[in-house]
């Protein structure tokens, strides 16, 4: 599957919005890719997450670790294709956290993976998280990464169906706020209309 490829598919399935989105970064974007547009299609989800999966077949992966909540289906349909367990990692106080009775065993090989890569930020902890348990981690795989390759994920290689570069503002420097353009954190309605200076939630 080529980038472009890639992009005609997330087109076709809605990944891509426009708007003026609060990212789980904090940092402000006019654009958002909703990766669960995809993955609500198993067989599109085994597709690109197959793709995704070849480029780390020589690797000899033995467990892949999604991100809650975006990465553990794209863990699930990764471990899938390279016939390995899959598990995910949650937030659990501030901090990413293996429950449920998953575990890395010292020296396991392991593939980090999530839906879209904008800071880097949550599949670098995922990454030190296996690392802490002993894991060897081979490397981050994303549907998507937004960061245009700049994404900080502690040193280890990444592969991306699709690289793109997005502009994210903080939100004291936001130009869409400065325009009174409705702030949406994905998910959720409006969290506030800056035009009419008031809450849409209460």
């Amino acid at each position: 599957m080529t980038p472009d490829e890639a992009l005609a598919l997330f087109q076709r399935t809605g990944v891509a919005q426009e708007g003026h989105f609060l990212l789980a970064s904090g940092m402000h974007s006019g654009r958002y890719l909703q990766c669960a547009q995809l993955l609500q299609y198993p067989d599109l989800a085994a597709l690109a997450c197959g793709v995704l999966a070849a480029r780390f077949r020589d690797a000899a992966v033995e467990v892949v670790v999604g991100a809650a909540l975006g990465g553990i289906i794209v863990a699930h349909e990764v471990g899938r294709a390279l016939g390995t367990r899959a598990i995910f990692a949650e937030r659990v106080e501030g901090a990413m956290t293996l429950r449920r009775g998953f575990a890395i065993r010292p020296g396991e090989r392991v593939l980090v993976v999530e839906d879209v890569l904008t800071t880097g930020g949550s599949a670098r902890e995922v990454v030190r998280l296996a690392q802490g348990a002993g894991g060897a981690v081979m490397g981050v795989a994303a549907l998507v990464d937004r960061s245009g390759g700049r994404a900080d994920v502690g040193g280890v290689p990444v592969e991306a169906l699709l690289t793109l570069q997005v502009e994210t503002y903080p939100p004291d420097a936001c130009p869409l706020c400065r325009q009174g353009m409705p702030l949406t954190k994905p998910g959720t309605k409006v969290l506030q209309d800056r035009a009419r200076g008031r809450s849409d939630n209460g």
